[in-house]
């Protein structure tokens, strides 16, 4: 997913996206530069530049990164980075009825095989289980679920939904996946707290080393 927002607070002013493969290196650019102009306004009107750290794809972390970097330091901006499985979450949460919001979330990343990156954090957003790369049987995520239920989604879930559905507790979301618009209300909270990042020394949260898988 390719995607770029404009906002504030939980005002989103504008949002272009777009599925498909390799599109950061293609595209990112334009849809910045796209988002600017419908909205009337120059890359210097910008009060601060965020972008989703990771964990991810290996080549959209590192343009979305370099991209998000290049315009903090020119732009002489504040940077902020956000963990794309707490954005995630953020965005399932307005997806819930007012009888589930307190269960948990379980946003799910694909990595290899019976692999995903996977977060686990409560109705206000605090962290129960930390970004961890999780192998996934039936005993993934006991200590969780067999006590609370939990919603999982992202697209590392499709592949793990056999295996968790046995649990009655385990509930799924389809159709939620990286979205810049979920960016805006958590980098908001950074910005106003003044916890930037160092453009010279940031780098995506790959969490695992990349693995070439072909030529």
């Amino acid at each position: 997913m390719c995607s770029v927002a404009l906002g504030y607070g939980d005002n989103i002013i504008g949002l272009r996206e777009e599925a498909g493969d390799n599109l950061h290196s293609s595209s990112l650019t334009i849809f910045i530069e796209d988002l600017l102009k419908q909205n009337s306004l120059k890359p210097a009107d910008l009060s601060a530049i965020a972008v989703g750290k990771g964990p991810g794809s290996y080549t959209g972390l590192r343009i979305g990164v370099s991209v998000a970097k290049g315009l903090a330091y020119t732009l002489d901006k504040p940077l902020m980075g956000i963990n794309t499985l707490s954005a995630m979450a953020l965005g399932a949460m307005s997806s819930l009825n007012d009888g589930e919001k307190d269960s948990l979330l379980c946003p799910m990343l694909d990595a290899r095989r019976m692999e995903v990156y996977a977060l686990i954090v409560n109705n206000s957003m605090q962290e129960l289980m930390p970004t961890t790369a999780v192998i996934v049987d039936e005993d993934s995520f006991e200590n969780y679920i067999a006590h609370n239920k939990i919603f999982f989604f992202g697209n590392g879930m499709a592949k793990c939904k056999e295996v968790l559905s046995r649990h009655t507790n385990a509930h799924f979301i389809e159709g939620i996946n990286p979205s810049a618009k979920n960016l805006i209300a958590l980098a908001t909270q950074l910005f106003e707290a003044g916890k930037t990042e160092n453009v010279f020394t940031f780098e995506p949260y790959y969490l695992k080393d990349f693995v070439r898988t072909g030529k």
